[in-house]
């Protein structure tokens, strides 16, 4: 896999997350560790498309 079909890949997968923690927080009763491990994970997911992109 090249380079920037990997970090295609990452923000795909960045945008999925968004998308995920988008509507747990509309949603009632949303768990707030699982909102912070959606959270966790989609930094983790920027800070290295940003690693990979510089």
């Amino acid at each position: 896999m090249s380079l920037s079909s990997h970090v295609i890949e990452l923000k795909k997968k960045h945008q999925h997350l968004s998308t995920e923690v988008e509507e747990a927080q509309r949603a009632p009763g949303v768990d707030g560790l699982h909102l912070a491990e959606l959270k966790k994970q989609k930094l983790k997911l920027k800070e290295e498309i940003e690693r990979l992109s510089s």
